[in-house]
């Protein structure tokens, strides 16, 4: 199987082998436990190995605050692949997708409906290079907040993990809530993560318990992240989930 190796020694330390290509991965943890971060790490190395990337980023407030959350992570600078890259960004205003500046779309991915239409076209205005293209949604348990879709959306996202063959997927989703629904995700996902945070220093650890068809060391092990810099992307994000949560309980 192909993977991506990523030079970085703190993940090389538990998939030696790499993270495999067209597989998905769960990230998942408590909320606040930094797990977006993880998923960043992964996007970081995507990229300077040629791949493409579609952020979904549900709980981050903007285009901007993805970039600066990476450039802390990682140190990489997203404007230099602003050709490799597109933001899929949720919109729970609108009724379907629409494109909003050269490399943005938006799309109300509550709705089953759209969110393939929303996948494909943000796939198909990235070219299919090195390891190919990588989809990074975090936060999403949060469209499993609406009464009239979460269900549906819940299968979805379930289906398109079981039916892929053609695209990597990285999806972070918080087990503080909707636990059950959760487990369903991680149950069908080829490669799961745990994250747990501490306070006092704050400090984030993540632990592998399986990969596809790879080795993997299930050793837990601590992401080198000031905590500095993980309380102020907890506290963006968390201010963002108070915005999000309402508007898609609405729908």
């Amino acid at each position: 199987m192909e993977t991506l190796k990523t030079g970085i020694k703190w993940i090389d330390s538990v998939v030696p082998e790499g993270l495999p290509l067209k597989s998905t991965t769960i990230i998942t943890g408590p909320g606040g436990s930094g797990k977006p971060l993880i998923g960043e790490t992964f996007v970081a190395a995507w990229l300077k190995e040629g791949g493409n990337v579609v952020f979904m980023s549900l709980q981050y407030p903007s285009t901007e605050f993805i970039s600066e959350s990476i450039k802390n992570v990682t140190g990489l600078d997203l404007t230099d692949y602003n050709d490799r890259i597109i933001f899929l960004q949720l919109d729970t205003e609108i009724n379907d997708l629409s494109e909003a500046g050269e490399n943005i779309l938006k799309a109300n991915l509550v709705n089953p409906e759209i969110w393939d239409k929303a996948i494909n076209l943000a796939s198909s205005k990235l070219p299919d290079k090195g390891p190919g293209i990588l989809i990074f949604g975090s936060a999403l348990n949060l469209l499993l907040f609406s009464p009239t879709y979460g269900s549906q959306i819940l299968e979805k996202i379930k289906n398109t993990i079981l039916s892929n063959s053609t695209i990597t997927y990285i999806f972070s989703v918080s087990t503080t809530v909707k636990a059950e629904e959760i487990s369903q995700i991680e149950n069908v996902a080829d490669n799961v993560i745990i994250s747990h945070s501490e306070k006092n220093p704050f400090r984030l650890f993540m632990k592998v318990l399986r990969m596809k068809n790879v080795s993997y060391n299930s050793t837990e092990v601590q992401v080198p992240i000031s905590p500095e810099t993980l309380m102020h992307i907890k506290k963006v994000a968390d201010h963002s989930r108070t915005k999000v949560i309402p508007a898609i309980s609405k729908i």
